[in-house]
Order: C-alpha cells, then sequence, then structure tokens
C-alpha cells in the first residue's frame, strides 16, 4: 500500500476533530442543528488554517444520509464519498486555473437542475478572489436568486479583492492563525497515535516554523520525520529547518550588553562553522528581543509554553528597554538591507556593530565598567574610557567595586546604574540609604510609601543591586519616618526650584512686564515648563 502523507491522513473528519476555530465551528453547529441554513458561506484565512477541510465537512453535514446535522455518520455513502472526492453533487472547483468568464458560465449553466443523488448540489470554489471581473457578475446573479437545493462553499486567502457584492451576499467567516501551543499538542497526538518516536523541543521546533498553518507543521513534520530516519530529534530537525541554538543568540545579546564588539566577532565566527543561513540568525535575534521587550513590560505575556521562556525573562534583566527597543529597530532595518550586503556574514556583522555604535554612550560607559570590575580591571578601564565619560565612569566604579564605602548622595547613580523599571524604580527611589558598609546596605522607606514595597520587590531589588555591583552584597528595606531626603524627594525639589527659577525669569522679564502694565495680563505659573 501507498504511503499517506500524514496531512492527509490526519485531516479531519467531523467538526469536532478541527484544531482551533472554535469561534467558526460553533456557528456551523449551531446552524446545521437549527436548520438555520444559508446558501453562501466565504471562508477566509491563510494557508493551511482549515478552510477547505471545514468546507467539506460542512458538505457531509448537509448530505449525509442520516439527515442533516453537526456530525456526518461518517460511514454512508454519501460521506464516504464525499471522503474520497467523488461525491457528484460536491463540484469543487480552483479558481485559479479557472478564472475566465466562460469557465464560470460552464460551472453554473447546470446549477438550475436538481441534485444527481444527494440532499444538495454544493460548489466548492477554492481561491475565488482569483475569478476574473467578468467571472464574479457571472457568479453573482446566481448567488441572488439561487435555487433552494443549491450551496456555495467560498474559500480564499484574500478576502480584499472579492467585490463587495459578493461579500454582502455571503456568511463569512474568517479562520484564525493556529498558536504554537495548539500545533505543539496537536501534532504529538498524531506522533503518539503513530508510535513515533520523538522529542518534544523538536516538535516546538517544528510549530513554530509552520507559522500558523496546521497543514504546513503536517508537511514540516513528515519531512523531519524522513529527515531523522523515522524519528524526530531536536537536533536533526534544527539542523533541517536551518534554525540555531538558543545558546548562540544568549552569548550575543550578552555581548552588546557588555559592549564588547570582540566578543560579538568570536560568536560569529563560531556560528559560521555551522549555520550557512546568517539571515536565520538575525530573525532568531529579532524574535527574541521581541519577546525579552515582552518580559520588561508584562512578564507574563511570554509564552508558558516557550521552551526558552526562562532564558528569555533572564535576558530581559541584561538590557534597558530602551536598548532592546533600540537594538530591535535597528535589526528591523538591518534585515531589509542584508541583500545589499557584499555577503551575509558581512552584513550580519554589520547590523550587530551598528547597535553597539548607536547605544547611548552612558550605556556603554556602564556597560564597560562592569565588564571592567567584573575582570578585576577597574584602573585599565579608566584608561581606555574617554574624558567625555570618565565623570560617569568613576561613578559607576565607587559602585560597582564597592572599594569605599557608599555615601547616601551615591544611591540616585547606583538606581541609575541598575536600570530599573516601572514600581521597582519608584519605590527605591523613594528609598534612602541608613546604614552601610562592604557587604550590606540598609535602605529606609517612609510609611507614606510603604505600599511600593513588598517582599518580592525587595528580593528583586537586592538581586538587581547584586548584579550591578557584581557581588554577594545584602539588601535590607526598613519602614520608618527619615529625615534623609530621597532620590525621588531630591528630584522633586530640584524641579520645583527650576520651576520657580523660571517663573521668576518670565516675571522678571521687561516685555512681561510691559505686558501686564498695558493690559493688566497675569503669568499663569502653572503652565510654565524650564527648558534645560
Amino acid at each position: 500500500m501507498s504511503y499517506q502523507v500524514l496531512a492527509r491522513k490526519w485531516r479531519p473528519g467531523t467538526f469536532h476533530e478541527v484544531a482551533g476555530q472554535e469561534h467558526v465551528l460553533r456557528a456551523l453547529i449551531n446552524a446545521l442543528d437549527n436548520d438555520r441554513l444559508h446558501h453562501a458561506f466565504l471562508f477566509t484565512g491563510t494557508r493551511g488554517v482549515g478552510k477547505t477541510t471545514i468546507a467539506r465537512i460542512l458538505a457531509k453535514s448537509l448530505n449525509c444520509e442520516n439527515g442533516v446535522s453537526a456530525t456526518p455518520c461518517g460511514e454512508c455513502s454519501a460521506c464516504n464519498e464525499i471522503n474520497e472526492g467523488r461525491f457528484v453533487d460536491l463540484i469543487e472547483v480552483d479558481a485559479a486555473s479557472r478564472t475566465k468568464v466562460e469557465d464560470t458560465r460552464e460551472l453554473l449553466e447546470n446549477v438550475q437542475y436538481a441534485p444527481t443523488r444527494g440532499r444538495y448540489k454544493i460548489y466548492l470554489i477554492d481561491e475565488v478572489h482569483m475569478l476574473s471581473t467578468h467571472s464574479f457578475n457571472a457568479l453573482l446573479k446566481t448567488l441572488e436568486e439561487p435555487p433552494p437545493h443549491v450551496k456555495f462553499l467560498l474559500a480564499t486567502t484574500d478576502p480584499q479583492k472579492l467585490p463587495v457584492t459578493i461579500l454582502s451576499r455571503c456568511l463569512q467567516f474568517n479562520l484564525k492563525r493556529l498558536p504554537q501551543s495548539l500545533i505543539t499538542e496537536y501534532l504529538i497526538n498524531i506522533l503518539e497515535k503513530e508510535n513515533i518516536e520523538h522529542e518534544v523541543p523538536a516538535i516546538k521546533l517544528l510549530a513554530r516554523a509552520a507559522d500558523g498553518s496546521m497543514r504546513d507543521a503536517l508537511s514540516l513534520m513528515d519531512q523531519a520525520i524522513a529527515y531523522g530516519a523515522g524519528k524526530l530529534g531536536k537536533q536533526d530537525v534544527q539542523s533541517m529547518l536551518g534554525t540555531i541554538e538558543q545558546t548562540y543568540i544568549s552569548e550575543i545579546i550578552e555581548a552588546l550588553a557588555a559592549n564588547s564588539g570582540q566578543a560579538l566577532l568570536e560568536t560569529i565566527h563560531t556560528l559560521a562553522e555551522s549555520v550557512p543561513d546568517f539571515s536565520n540568525v538575525l530573525e532568531e535575534l529579532l524574535s527574541v528581543l521581541h519577546q525579552m521587550a515582552l518580559a520588561q513590560v508584562v512578564p507574563d505575556a511570554v509564552d508558558e509554553e516557550q521552551s526558552n521562556r526562562e532564558e528569555i525573562i533572564r535576558l530581559s534583566q541584561v538590557l534597558s528597554q530602551e536598548d532592546v527597543q533600540l537594538f530591535y529597530q535597528i535589526g528591523i532595518n538591518g534585515r531589509r538591507d542584508m541583500n545589499f550586503a557584499p555577503d551575509p556574514r558581512s552584513g550580519l556583522e554589520m547590523v550587530l556593530l551598528r547597535m553597539l555604535a548607536f547605544r547611548p554612550s552612558e550605556a556603554r560607559a556602564v556597560a564597560s565598567v562592569k565588564t571592567a570590575v567584573s575582570n578585576s580591571a577597574v584602573s585599565s578601564a579608566k584608561k581606555t574610557v574617554t574624558p567625555a565619560q570618565s565623570e560617569n565612569i568613576i561613578k559607576a566604579e565607587e559602585i560597582s567595586s564597592l572599594a569605599e564605602p557608599i555615601q547616601d548622595d551615591d544611591w540616585s547613580s547606583i538606581i541609575a546604574g541598575m536600570k530599573l523599571t516601572g514600581v521597582l524604580k519608584e519605590a527605591a527611589a523613594n528609598c534612602a540609604i541608613k546604614e552601610k558598609d562592604e557587604n550590606n546596605i540598609i535602605l529606609v522607606l517612609a510609611p507614606e510609601h510603604a505600599a511600593l514595597l513588598n517582599a518580592e520587590r525587595e528580593k528583586k531589588l537586592e538581586k538587581a543591586l547584586q548584579k550591578f555591583t557584581g557581588s554577594r552584597i545584602r539588601l535590607k528595606v526598613e519602614i520608618e519616618s527619615m529625615q534623609i531626603e530621597t532620590p525621588a524627594a531630591r528630584q522633586k525639589r530640584l524641579q520645583s526650584e527650576k520651576h520657580q527659577a523660571a517663573v521668576n525669569k518670565i516675571e522678571s522679564d521687561s516685555n512681561v512686564q510691559a505686558l501686564k502694565d498695558m493690559f493688566g495680563a497675569d503669568v499663569q505659573e502653572e503652565l510654565i515648563e524650564p527648558v534645560e
């Protein structure tokens, strides 16, 4: 017996076997069970999401010898003939190959005649958007006043190309791209029934490569089974798809965070030995940067099913939100420009070097000092930094090396260096240093701001401090009234002083004085904003 590909062998035969698309199935099932059937149905969506499959199941539901229902028997002659593609009253047409008006007229000339042996004569027109304007006009006449024994099932990947006159006469169902988790679950179920040895990470790679299409996923799985000699392993699937190990992407991101061009080029050199397609490397980097951006803003948005979720969350703490956004934008533009590079490798190298070149100087300075401290080379770092960076560098070395006791007015610099965000940054800014030594820092937080901090955030703040300083320094936050000015209070005071200085300058301006004397004008102080 000849081999049957998985996409055909495991094509759903009933609505309950269809993966996903619950919003479409529910409407169809209710319409069938309550005998509220329209004469024309339009199924839209990207490739391989189930448009034609659902249309064929609907055809069986309409013509099953046991009666119209959402659960065709699958055993009667009508159901079997539809499954085998030889039911005389199911006319399937590929509109891409029959675009002429003559083809459409020939197709519809027998519409008025009753079905040969089924309950309904069904026209299933795939890629209906490919019909010509004259063909649409010919079809429109039949859609306006169809015979009661005729049903039209239309499918398309591009509904925008359909005339509104056609759209208005159809019930429209938009099928969604299938999520990776659903595709993964479906593939694993098939592999278990087929008794094929497999690794779950390999299935997740296939589900991701399918890009929302179940048919593509099944076709890729067929190819991967052949590639792996009857089994599915992660290494084989990676090799087949041309994907790369997550560790390489992590090394690239960590090299960017450390502002190390040498580390970047060394990673690219290693990649060149195993990954022939450098555009895939950039695409994978962009995908990880996107996930990192999600993790920084809404950690729960990172898919629980994603195999590298913990690594994504870890990497999201290595770069600031600004750096992630900058690198992503440079990568998107670089992806477009790679076709113009002399060769793919140099194109990728230039994109990564551009990320370093356009990174803000403050971030580069902090990264340089942190790298130097981690290698016990603070003194050499001072020699290699430009004079414009020296002031920030020196402040960072008080923080990073902990060679000297931390001063009270250093807490603002520490907060800036830790790159905190959201509520955690606000909580830290409302703290002040109470006590400190080389191994411990005790902060104090006023009672009116106590809601900003809890045990989990205090632990995160300690980890951020340890990561930035490169030591196992312990952090404790005490809730009590304080006399020390916090960074938040200092910022507020400075803003108030700047605002008052701007008000005084405007008030003393001779032109403003003339306007006040002439027209009795008043200066609205609340609208004044100081300019840096």
